[in-house]
């Protein structure tokens, strides 16, 4: 779900070289939920392990981190602490649109339409406990930081990339990460670089969107921003106000300026909003400005080729002769980064 304003703000391609010893805050449940809906077998269903447990997230987190790792990048994945309370009504409609994904699911799979059922297999992902707990040590025995966030990941990663120097940008595919004054955010990281589409396959390359010159674009300020996304629709009122799209939530923010009055000018049409759409805009807007966020400390921890090996093939049936040789390019990465270091 999340924020979308991709029509109206100012981004550009870069290459997984631009960002060569930079530090990048990576936002973990989306990424990681990327992982579990785009890698997947023919048919839609993610991989699994011969006792049928979901290995789709270790196996992005395995082999696309080394491609990163491999280009000088530095990772800290930042991890969800507790929601805050009006997330658990997106949870409830998440949970809702799941039980019909099912059914079409179940649907597609008797038509033997592999198309539709890799579709609606996708919106079935869900992250629990011991998904969570097993990313993190393999993150960690990859040499990678991780960070535990009191409350929103990406309101974390935003605010380390806004209050550190060592941190370059954050990374997620959610636009909210803006709102939460992100200055860098970087889209599709972690993507595969091909995406298979109905006319053929395309490029994909990671973007580059600056807070700065999204303001300057759309010549308002990150109050009007938050505003904007409000209007339009974030997690925490997923459908918005009904009629207003991006352009026109620009145009309505533009024109009255100031928070209290830009939801004035809409209040008829909030009042007529279903009882289950109803919100507080600025319960919503508090959260996105003050965001519970913490100074986290973090170190890139030793790699440990035993942990990986145990986690992925002992323990998940990944192919020894496969890890081993990702293991052959993560050691050429850390002897390249001593050999600096000594330098």
């Amino acid at each position: 779900m999340g924020l979308n304003i991709r029509e109206i703000i100012p981004r550009h391609e870069i290459e997984l070289s631009d960002l060569k010893g930079k530090t990048i805050c990576v936002d973990a449940f989306n990424i990681l939920y990327q992982f579990l809906s785009s890698i997947r077998q023919v048919d839609g269903t993610p991989l699994m392990d011969s006792k049928r447990r979901i290995t789709s997230h270790l196996s992005g987190i395995f082999y696309r981190n080394i491609a990163l790792l491999e280009h000088g990048i530095k990772l800290v994945y930042v991890f969800d602490g507790k929601p805050p309370e009006l997330k658990y009504k997106t949870f409830a409609k998440r949970s809702g649109a799941r039980e019909i994904a099912r059914s079409r699911y179940e649907e597609a799979r008797g038509e033997e339409d592999f198309e539709r059922m890799k579709t609606y297999s996708s919106q079935l992902v869900r992250l629990d406990d011991d998904m969570i707990k097993e990313s993190k040590q393999l993150l960690e025995a990859m040499g990678i930081a991780i960070i535990q966030a009191p409350g929103e990941g990406e309101a974390q990663a935003a605010y380390l990339a806004r209050t550190r120097k060592e941190i370059y940008a954050s990374a997620s595919q959610d636009y909210d990460s803006l709102l939460f004054g992100a200055p860098k955010l970087v889209r599709n990281l972690t993507l595969a670089k091909k995406k298979k589409k109905i006319s053929g396959w395309m490029e994909v390359k990671p973007e580059m969107i600056e807070l700065e010159k999204v303001l300057n674009f759309l010549e308002i300020n990150l109050d009007q921003l938050i505003c904007l996304g409000i209007l339009v629709g974030t997690d925490y009122n997923p459908k918005g106000i009904p009629g207003i799209g991006q352009k026109k939530a620009l145009q309505i923010v533009k024109r009255f300026k100031q928070p209290v009055m830009i939801f004035d000018s809409i209040k008829e049409q909030m009042q007529n909003l279903p009882e289950e759409d109803k919100f507080d805009w600025r319960e919503i807007f508090e959260l996105f400005h003050k965001p519970d966020v913490a100074h986290s400390v973090f170190i890139f921890p030793e790699v440990n080729e035993k942990k990986i090996r145990e986690i992925l093939v002992k323990e998940h049936d990944f192919s020894d002769e496969r890890v081993q040789k990702q293991l052959e390019r993560l050691r050429e990465i850390l002897e390249k980064n001593k050999q600096k270091t000594l330098f």
